[in-house]
């Protein structure tokens, strides 16, 4: 089988965002598949791969890909992504009609990437699987990024268009599958498919030189890694650091790894605050180097804005890559993953919206080193058995080859 695959922002271990498509893609191939990755540039993945044409095909690891010249960084406006993701989206379908594929698979974000999905699997007659990573346009309206409501109109016919056209859909967690089933897609036709921790890249050890870690590794120190922009939250890091210091409490660092829109603000903040000793801000890395990085941390942050779609509708890369590290978590928002995380005891879950709550979590975790790394080793145990890559990847590569085939015997999309 031959899958056009649609990511706007497709990774390599090379670049510095989740690997997931990459990581599907290798084992399609292992699995005697054929993929054709359509991509934009994301951040510098233009530049490295010496992206200068309209367009470049290039081989990464057995996956042809091919880099449409639309670049795109975390850093731009609304509009700038806007006009970004609709040019891409009319750059791609061409890309994909002109590789003929027996599949056509498209990954969100954004939702834009499947349009071209569905009108090139439309005019080749093929099915068309749409993967949710976000529930587009539900979190940007819950955020208001998106106001205007003949926009709101315009998005929400648009992600049920694309829905309708599916042959089947893939979430990204169980709040995700609700979401889609909400707007009268069969759920019957809808997996579930959570990230997963990459338990050969990240593993609970500390190869890194002493002399090489971020920080200063006399004290307790967080990591947070990924996006700086408005959905994370990070002001509360901000308002935490400040708490600590109003106590008096000594011992504790913040490293933020990543970049983003809010980024310059919040260094400015920290700055402002004098907080430049307890919170420090680090340019993004590679997925490889980061792997080497996490396990010389203490504890992992998950932080999200206090957005109530946000509970269920995301499933962040970060979270697997803390575990598979052997690192505890510390989580301050609900939902599926603090569900996991409390369930399972490998961390603690905090309010949202509540420094004074996630000062006490971290004097705790500064204050119980070894009860700290128990929880880690938890995290690590339950990566093994329940999140790994391999077995979200084989499940991965069934869901696409039974689209194909309930295709072959006549099943199609709702029509609408």
């Amino acid at each position: 089988m031959h899958v056009a695959y649609i990511h706007q922002h497709f990774q390599t271990p090379q670049d510095t965002g989740g690997t997931r498509s990459y990581e599907m893609s290798k084992r399609l191939l292992a699995s005697g598949h054929r993929v054709s990755m359509i991509s934009g540039a994301m951040e510098g993945a233009g530049h490295r791969v010496g992206l200068s044409g309209a367009m470049k095909q290039v081989d990464v690891d057995g996956i042809d890909v091919f880099y449409i010249n639309e670049p795109y960084e975390n850093k731009m406006s609304f509009w700038q992504r806007v006009a970004c993701f609709r040019r891409f989206a009319k750059k791609a379908q061409g890309v994909v009609e002109a590789r003929k594929p027996d599949l056509v698979f498209a990954t969100s974000t954004p939702l834009t990437v499947g349009t071209p999905g569905m009108k090139s699997a439309r005019n080749l007659r093929v099915p068309f699987v749409f993967e949710v990573r976000d529930l587009w346009p539900e979190l940007a309206i819950a955020m208001g990024i998106i106001k205007n409501p003949a926009m709101i109109w315009y998005l929400r016919r648009l992600e049920r268009r694309i829905y309708s056209a599916a042959t089947h859909c893939i979430a990204l967690s169980p709040g995700m599958r609700e979401g889609i089933a909400q707007t009268g897609y069969p759920e019957k036709q809808i997996t579930v498919i959570p990230n997963a921790s990459d338990l050969e890249l990240f593993r609970p050890d500390h190869e890194l030189a002493r002399d090489q870690w971020i920080g200063d590794p006399t004290r307790c120190r967080f990591a947070f890694t990924g996006a700086h922009g408005k959905a994370n939250g990070l002001d509360a890091l901000i308002d935490t650091a400040a708490e600590l210091k109003r106590r008096g409490e000594r011992g504790i660092q913040f490293i933020c790894v990543g970049s983003g829109g809010l980024k310059p603000g919040l260094v400015r903040r920290t700055r402002d605050m004098g907080l430049e000793e307890d919170i420090l801000w680090h340019d993004p890395v590679s997925k490889a180097d980061l792997a080497r990085m996490l396990p010389t941390f203490d504890v992992g942050l998950m932080l999200l804005k206090n957005v109530p779609a946000f509970y269920r509708g995301t499933s962040p890369n970060k979270f697997f890559d803390y575990i598979a590290s052997g690192l505890p978590v510390l989580n301050n928002y609900p939902g599926w993953l603090a569900g996991m995380i409390e369930e399972n005891d490998f961390g603690k879950v905090v309010p949202p919206d509540d420094p004074m709550a996630f000062a006490d979590a971290c004097v705790w975790f500064r204050d119980h080193r070894d009860d700290a790394i128990d929880m880690g080793r938890r995290g690590r145990l339950y990566a093994e058995t329940a999140c790994s890559r391999e077995e979200r990847a084989r499940q991965f590569v069934e869901t696409l080859e039974a689209a194909h085939a309930s295709w072959q015997n006549g099943r199609r999309p709702l029509a609408r």
